[in-house]
């Protein structure tokens, strides 16, 4: 599979490569899937799920920004077709969404909401500052809908005085959780636990009547 390239510049780095190869493995996207980007930035995880799932839709609320994600998106070698929409999250996302991604915190918590509502497969969302990561964890166990959350931290090496040294990037938090009730099978939960979907359900059922 080829690389991504990203041409053009959306003054908003774009998700490294080696976070956006985690993210596609806890996605696990597959020409079945109908795959939500909240926030597409330069496009570079848009264009990595159009390579593997069966459909993409792309939310970004700056114009500017959603025309970076389009040039980048003419600029890859991609098989699904992609819906770009200037819209804010949680109103454009569709009906029959699988899988979702939030790159940023941005209204996350409505979006949990309407995750949950549409009953969407796998949710993940990326997060770099501390403060925040603890909050969304938070929002995710309040819907429950957390199964995991994982912290890693990228370093590259570089040439100093004949040998390598390393420069590290900022730690990503990475939640990855699920609002399907639907699924029959244990869940791994947060604590590395067992969660019954047959619990979770009960439990979904009792705080939607609140």
């Amino acid at each position: 599979m080829s690389r991504v390239a990203l041409p053009h510049d959306a003054k908003a780095g774009p998700t490294k490569p080696e976070v956006r190869a985690v993210l596609m493995s806890k996605l696990a996207l597959s020409d079945a899937d109908h795959f939500v980007e909240v926030g597409s930035c330069t496009g570079a995880v848009t264009i990595e799920a159009a390579r593997r799932a069966g459909r993409v839709t792309a939310l970004e609320r700056k114009p500017d920004r959603l025309d970076v994600t389009r040039k980048n998106l003419d600029a890859n070698d991609t098989d699904a077709p992609v819906d770009l929409r200037a819209a804010e999250a949680p109103e454009g996302i569709p009906d029959d969404a699988t899988a979702l991604f939030l790159g940023g915190s941005r209204n996350y918590e409505a979006v949990l909401d309407r995750a949950v509502a549409a009953g969407i497969d796998r949710v993940v969302m990326n997060v770099s500052r501390l403060e925040v990561a603890g909050a969304a964890t938070q929002a995710f166990r309040e819907r429950d809908v957390l199964d995991e959350v994982v912290q890693f931290q990228v370093s590259h090496g570089y040439e100093l005085a004949g040998a390598t040294s390393f420069d590290s990037e900022n730690p990503v938090y990475m939640l990855v959780g699920s609002a399907d009730v639907s699924d029959g099978d244990d869940r791994v939960a947060a604590d590395g636990g067992r969660t019954p979907a047959t619990d979770k359900q009960t439990r979904s059922g009792t705080e939607g009547s609140r």
